[in-house]
């Protein structure tokens, strides 16, 4: 499938990421990693909000009770709803940044890292409960990017961009294993990047340099194909009042002739049922 699409928010983010739908304020929350900005959007009104951060920004989702957990260059910060920020894990290493993350079913949040000059083997995958216990989950991965859970969270889908795979694990509630080759991205169609999970257990994966959205069934067969005009297609995820909106960030980062949407957010409406996400239990 190809096109389809709507332009929900027209914006020239650098790094457009991130998109998570908070139930709570019925608003998408994206972000600018480079841009080091923290976007909202209401479907409902159109208001945008923007908020500047003092540093990269990897990752931003909902926490339980309200404001945001955020994924930094140097750890994870909680920004409460009064503004107050605070260190939840702070451990800032030289030329290392944030990059995606995610919430575990038990609330926890999964953060990656990433060196800025994408060295092999430099970025991490950790584990961090409300109290700020951090684990690291994987050492070892390049540019730690899409994670996401099988409806029922016994399965874990993670993405290693320059392997070309979405890996999935067994997944016990606090601990991986099992680490096998879900589907691997043939050359030319681009690199795997953000991805989600919806209610049938497909996964729904964003292709870098690829200018589409892939649908794989639980058993890792191609489902549908989303194409877009944006070739650097970053994060999907889904949002709107029933869960059947497909948000999808880009970026225009790197390209010497961006197209005119690079950067903005697209949505494509009713392309199939999301599962709410839980937020972070801290």
């Amino acid at each position: 499938m190809s096109g389809g699409y709507e332009v929900a928010v027209r914006a020239a983010a650098q790094l457009g990421e991130g998109p998570t739908w908070d139930p709570a304020t019925g608003r998408l929350i994206w972000l600018d990693i480079l841009g080091m900005r923290v976007h909202t959007y209401d479907p409902a009104t159109g208001r945008r909000t923007v908020r500047t951060t003092e540093q990269h920004v990897g990752a931003v989702k909902p926490r339980e009770g309200g404001g945001l957990v955020l994924n930094l260059r140097d750890g994870v910060g909680l920004l409460d709803p009064d503004g107050t920020f605070r260190w939840l894990h702070h451990e800032p290493v030289p030329g290392r940044r944030a990059n995606d993350a995610a919430v575990a079913p038990d609330g926890s949040l999964w953060a990656g890292t990433m060196r800025y000059d994408e060295t092999p083997g430099g970025g991490t995958l950790t584990r961090l409960t409300g109290d700020g216990t951090a684990q690291t989950v994987l050492s070892d991965v390049t540019v730690s990017n899409g994670t996401g859970w099988s409806p029922d969270g016994r399965l874990m889908y993670y993405v290693d961009t320059p392997t070309r795979r979405v890996d999935v694990f067994d997944h016990d509630g606090e601990r991986v294993h099992g680490r096998r080759p879900f589907v691997e991205i043939e050359k030319g169609a681009g690199l795997p990047d953000g991805l989600t999970v919806d209610a049938e257990g497909c996964v729904w994966v964003a292709l870098w340099d690829g200018g589409a959205v892939r649908r794989y069934t639980p058993s890792g067969e191609l489902d549908r194909v989303i194409g877009l005009p944006t070739p650097r297609t970053t994060a999907c995820a889904f949002g709107g009042a029933d869960l059947t909106d497909l948000y999808i960030t880009t970026a225009r980062t790197g390209l010497s002739a961006p197209h005119p949407l690079s950067g903005s957010v697209l949505v494509v409406r009713g392309a199939g049922q999301g599962l709410l996400q839980p937020a972070f239990k801290g």
